[in-house]
């Protein structure tokens, strides 16, 4: 039942309030047939009604200029927030691995987590439960440097450091963290690069360590981008869905049909520009299977794709190819263009004879099927050691 108070010396009336809205209903459709405006009386419901804010006397532009300051607040809002809760955690976890280590014993540390993890719980929640607490104090040691942390916490949360943290190689961390800022992947985008082992792909990852190390240093001071960041080997096609037997022309037009993945398996910023691209020289046609450009690097980016194993001859004909855009193709201000050879077997042999590792062209294997993850990190493993030695041994030679 609803009940309506009225003031003294009025009577008070009592309906049930389906009654009420039937009732209210009948005298607008009454109205309506009159062609009056029915009379809103005060205690009325349909005086209650909020006017439609799509009516609104607003100038759209400042609504709309309101609007994005409130947005952009609550963004530097959210980045300040997330560097605060990053420093705070570098700080928790530096002062409790000090206090571990000024004893040195293995039980006291476990101990001290432990006692601290209860009352911080009690006080303030579980985001400093003992497993957080050991991931700040990881944290703290693999990045020792407060000042790096620093200028990194505005650009990655702690859900980015707690995934880079455990990453065992410091080589591959300072890849995955510096690649991982500028490009800015996701959580989700890092958490698969780490698990498809992408810097032991990289031809950075095959470098001694002093020179590997060289790069990823301009990386974190300068933005500066190399050849050996981004091209890799292996590429991993299996989403094209090719079967065993392919040929080249089905290869490049599963490429095309799948461009997008074949762009995020390439890596970000590189664009297409062309397919089959037509150079003549000497009134004689080539084409080039594929041409990219990447905008970090800035350089066009040639791509030739062959079915069986790398080949002398394929060295010649991809000079040909850059040599042309070098000279045709090139706009002011790019780099000189680089060639990236995509076969079903690298022979290792034959690209350290011909030292393509110091010139422009990169060769790299492919993959249409995706090998049991051990076999794959051994055999990369077993890659990358294999090239250390042999780069190291040819700088000590000379």
């Amino acid at each position: 039942m609803a009940k309506r108070v009225l003031p003294k010396g009025e009577c008070t009336l009592l309906l049930p309030t389906r009654q009420v809205k039937k009732e209210l209903l009948a005298r607008e459709d009454r109205m309506k047939g009159t062609g009056k405006k029915p009379v809103k009386k005060h205690g009325d419901a349909s005086s209650m009604a909020v006017p439609d804010s799509g009516q609104s006397s607003l100038p759209s532009v400042l609504l709309g200029d309101i609007r994005s300051l409130i947005e952009s607040a609550r963004v530097r809002v959210a980045v300040g927030v997330n560097a605060e809760m990053v420093m705070l955690y570098w700080d928790i976890g530096d002062r409790i691995r000090k206090e571990i280590l000024g004893d040195k014993r293995a039980v006291y540390g476990k101990q001290v987590v432990n006692t601290l993890s209860d009352d911080l719980v009690t006080r303030y929640g579980p985001g400093f439960a003992r497993t957080n607490l050991f991931n700040m104090i990881r944290f703290a040691e693999v990045f020792p440097d407060r000042s790096i942390v620093h200028s990194l916490s505005g650009q990655l949360s702690w859900t980015h450091f707690r995934n880079i943290i455990y990453v065992e190689d410091p080589l591959a961390r300072e890849f995955y963290t510096g690649m991982c800022r500028l490009e800015r992947w996701s959580v989700r985008i890092l958490q698969a690069k780490i698990q498809g082992m992408l810097f032991e792909r990289t031809a950075l990852s095959k470098k001694p360590e002093e020179l590997a190390r060289k790069d990823l240093t301009a990386l974190r001071d300068e933005d500066c981008m190399t050849p050996d960041l981004v091209f890799k080997s292996p590429y991993f096609l299996e989403f094209l869905g090719l079967s065993d037997t392919f040929s080249e022309k089905d290869l490049e037009n599963s490429i095309l049909r799948e461009l997008e993945r074949f762009i995020l398996e390439l890596g970000t910023d590189f664009s297409f520009v062309a397919r089959q691209k037509r150079i003549s020289v000497d009134s004689e046609d080539y084409y080039i299977d594929l041409l990219f450009y990447h905008r970090k690097l800035r350089r066009l980016v040639a791509i030739d794709l062959k079915l069986g194993k790398f080949k002398a001859a394929d060295k010649g004909q991809m000079e040909l190819y850059l040599r042309w855009l070098d000279k045709y193709d090139r706009q002011p201000g790019e780099e000189q263009p680089i060639g990236l050879i995509l076969c079903t077997g690298s022979s290792a042999g034959h690209i350290e004879l011909l030292e393509l590792e110091a010139s422009s062209i990169r060769v790299a294997e492919y993959l249409t099927e995706l090998p049991p993850r051990n076999v794959l990190e051994q055999k990369l493993k077993a890659a990358v050691a294999i090239a250390r030695e042999r780069l190291a041994a040819r700088v000590a030679g000379q």
